[in-house]
């Protein structure tokens, strides 16, 4: 009697051992589109915004806001990365042009992708890209240096008491 209880026991306990991960692991995978959605509809985590075509927007001249850009890589990426100007004045509604330099440093194909993010997170919305490198992964041949270009806006709507925007990019390395 005691055997056919131990045998129960054990055979649950391996069940659940590994069941338990296999679950965690599905969850975690389906949680990444989820999360991506969730981000691009609200601006959490300062997901920035996309447009299709440049219109016009009212404008106030003499509203200024300073953006200031960043760049990093992840570790092991072989790109050195950074913005080509620090920072910029710009009136909100009008659009800028404005570019990042990417070099590989290896001797091989490299394939990565950059990811957006905006502070305050508030000003994320508000932030919007014509043209951006980030909306494709990019390839760099042997120790190409790549001049990569960034069109956006700021939308006159975006809260009139902040004044400073930073866009950073974190670069990863893909697989090709």
């Amino acid at each position: 009697m005691v055997d056919m209880e131990r045998k129960k026991i054990t055979k649950g306990f391996w069940i659940k051992l590994v069941s338990v991960p296999i679950l965690m692991f599905f969850f975690a995978y389906a949680m990444v589109p989820i999360y991506d959605v969730f981000c691009e509809i609200t601006g959490f985590s300062g997901t920035t915004g996309r447009v299709e075509k440049e219109r016009q927007y009212e404008l106030n001249e003499e509203r200024i806001v300073e953006v200031s850009f960043f760049a990093s890589t992840m570790p092991g990426f072989p790109v050195q990365f950074g913005p080509k100007v620090n920072s910029m004045e710009v009136v909100p509604g009008k659009f800028y042009t404005t570019s990042y330099i990417a070099k590989n440093t290896t001797d091989q194909i490299v394939v990565g992708q950059a990811i957006p993010s905006v502070a305050p997170t508030n000003a994320a919305l508000y932030f919007k890209k014509l043209e951006c490198f980030c909306f494709n992964r990019q390839e760099f041949k042997p120790n190409e240096e790549l001049e990569m270009v960034l069109r956006f806006v700021i939308e006159p709507e975006m809260d009139e008491e902040i004044r400073d925007v930073s866009l950073s990019y974190n670069f990863y390395k893909l697989d090709s």
